[in-house]
């Protein structure tokens, strides 16, 4: 015999009182403010993070790949082109980017370490 209704796509579970409960989203955080909080705190906690060879390699290989594929496909260039001049790309990106990256690090450190002197925090 076919089914008549429909399944429901999520299990509730009930209660000796005749209670439904939902298991809802216990890993998110309850009130707006708390929210923004955390994401300011994880925010700080990135920007606060000393720059690594590794992140600046990721970064250099997602521009890289864009600028070989403008190459190829807004230039008309041949393939091979593209992929040659990705890699010098890539190549020229990454310690550009480690540099930049550590430049801006140690600029924010010094504008803490002077924020934390004068007794004034200031953004």
């Amino acid at each position: 015999m076919a089914q008549t209704k429909k399944k429901r796509s999520r299990k509730h579970r009930g209660t000796q009182a005749g209670t439904v409960d939902r298991a809802g989203r216990t890993g998110r955080p309850q009130t707006k403010q708390d929210a923004k909080a955390i994401s300011r705190q994880r925010r700080l906690d990135r920007m606060n993070r000393e720059p690594t060879w590794r992140s600046s390699l990721n970064r250099a290989a997602i521009a890289a790949a864009v600028f070989g594929v403008l190459v190829v496909v807004a230039f008309g260039r041949p393939i091979g082109a593209g992929v040659t001049l990705a890699l010098f790309m890539l190549l020229l990106y990454i310690p550009m980017g480690y540099y930049t990256d550590l430049l801006i690090y140690r600029r924010r450190q010094r504008k803490q370490a002077a924020a934390g002197k004068s007794g004034t925090s200031r953004r």
